[in-house]
């Protein structure tokens, strides 16, 4: 009972034994109408022949023996017809039947008045003075003396022989034989439901039965393959298909999510353990060269205590950097960060970005090559994020490029974007790495001033505002000549 095929197999059975007992019933009550309506119309005029064979009523006496001889004649035609002779106002002037067996003397005359008139459909059932419990079928004719209405000749079409008959057959051969195919349709019914509704839940039991292994496999993504959506085969596209569809659908969200999450977890157990030692190393210096300040104040000189102040300074830009590097990362990360999209000409932004670096790379003898014609830079970006990442490509290619090399900016108008080319001719990326760059926390192998002075989160912020801006970064390089980072900004609205 507890089954969702036992429950619609009960609800089943009922409905098709209500179907079919309503059916009988209906079917009962219509053939009833059927034979009425027949066996009044055909004998409609047999009140009209009973009153036209003799004259019953006779300077208001009424002719007993005529009447009888009548209806003996009308019950030898119909054996089932009762004849009655009615006054103008209804009440039973004669009848041959034994007084006891009638017991009314009186018939509603409403029926008969609607029978004569012909305008009301049939059957149209009277009174019927042996049974007056119940109404039955008739036939009426008028009964004239001198074309004076002297009343009514009054016959029910199916009298007590018509009862008795109709009970001794019920439970006929035919009653039985037709309650028989009844029952027959009935269970028929039944069964082709039961198959039906076992077709359907055998289908909702398998997706449940993969749902609960999905569930119980602790959401494996192997099991995605086993909840797939039906393919092309029956019932693919019907409401219990598009439920396996769905809930595959949700399966792979789900998993998704899951290995979101995994991910997440993992990469807050590397951020803690990177942020730990990033921001432990410039700690301890700061934390050292505090401590020799307050231990040797007295005794050192003015040179070393401008060296100490001098180092302590540097490690504290390099933790600021950090710190506004890694919360910058987790905005980006979050997807709180919604680029201001506006047009600019990249070209002018490009210029500031290299002049804010032009004494840094002079100091280092560096030569900056910008090559960033006007005509055709106009770009649809947020000019904030799109600095941000121009500076950081910047810094990263100074770092990277020892004195005497050149660091070249390139832009190149193409159908619908402009092309932007950032070059040095550094120490390079070795190509085991190239998959790593732009990872957080990433340290090239190479140049020991990128390892201790880069936390390694620069490339991952370019790559996360590019990502925004709907654009990839490549990067191309080889070890002692040189990287290049290739990107392209939107010219037109998206």
């Amino acid at each position: 009972m507890r089954s969702l095929y036992a429950r619609l197999s009960i609800a089943l059975l009922l409905v098709v034994a209500l179907i079919g007992g309503g059916f009988f019933l209906v079917q009962q009550f219509t053939t009833r109408l059927y034979y009425e309506e027949i066996t009044q119309r055909l004998n409609a005029s047999i009140a009209m022949y009973v009153t036209g064979e003799m004259q019953l009523i006779e300077d208001g006496t009424v002719n007993e023996e005529a009447l009888t001889l009548l209806a003996q004649r009308a019950m030898i035609i119909n054996p089932t017809v009762e004849v009655y002779l009615l006054d103008t106002e209804g009440s039973i002037l004669a009848h041959p039947f034994p007084p006891e067996s009638v017991h009314t003397d009186v018939v509603v005359l409403d029926p008969i008045r609607q029978l004569m008139a012909g305008d009301t459909e049939m059957p149209l059932r009277g009174t019927d003075p042996r049974n007056p419990d119940r109404q039955k079928i008739f036939s009426a004719f008028p009964v004239m003396d001198e074309d004076v209405l002297q009343g009514y000749l009054y016959a029910i079409l199916g009298g007590q022989k018509y009862d008795t008959l109709a009970d001794s057959i019920r439970g006929s051969y035919v009653q039985k034989t037709g309650l028989g195919a009844l029952a027959a349709i009935v269970l028929i019914a039944f069964l082709v439901g039961l198959l039906v509704f076992g077709l359907l839940t055998r289908r909702l039991t398998r997706l449940t039965g993969d749902v609960k292994k999905f569930t119980d496999s602790g959401f494996d993504p192997t099991m995605i393959e086993v909840l797939g959506p039906n393919g092309s085969g029956p019932g693919a596209d019907d409401e219990i298909g598009q439920l396996r569809t769905a809930f595959s659908a949700m399966a792979n969200k789900i998993r998704e999510q899951f290995e979101g999450l995994v991910e997440t977890d993992r990469l807050r157990r590397e951020l803690v353990s990177n942020v730990s030692h990033d921001l432990r190393t410039p700690l301890a210096s700061m934390h050292g060269y505090v401590e020799t300040l307050l231990l040797k104040n007295a005794t050192l000189s003015e040179e070393e205590r401008l060296r100490y102040l001098e180092i302590t300074r540097k490690h504290s830009l390099r933790l600021r950097h950090l710190i506004g590097d890694l919360f910058e990362l987790s905005k980006l990360d979050s997807a709180s960060v919604h680029p201001s999209l506006e047009w600019f000409p990249l070209a002018e932004l490009l210029q500031d970005v290299a002049q804010e670096f032009e004494l840094e790379a002079e100091k280092k003898g560096i030569r900056l090559e910008v090559d960033a014609r006007q005509r055709d830079s106009m770009v649809h970006a947020d000019i904030g994020l799109i600095q941000r990442v121009l500076e950081n490509l910047l810094r990263n290619a100074v770092r990277h490029t020892p004195q005497g090399g050149t660091i070249s900016i390139t832009l190149e108008p193409k159908p619908g974007c402009v092309a932007v080319a950032v070059a040095d001719t550094g120490c390079g990326i070795a190509e085991h790495e190239l998959d790593h760059i732009f990872e957080r926390f990433y340290r090239s192998e190479h140049g020991e001033e990128e390892r201790t002075t880069s936390a390694g989160l620069g490339l991952a912020i370019v790559k996360r505002i590019l990502d925004l801006h709907g654009s990839r970064i490549s990067v191309s390089s080889k070890l002692n000549q040189g990287t290049r980072f290739e990107f392209e900004i939107p010219a037109r609205a998206a």
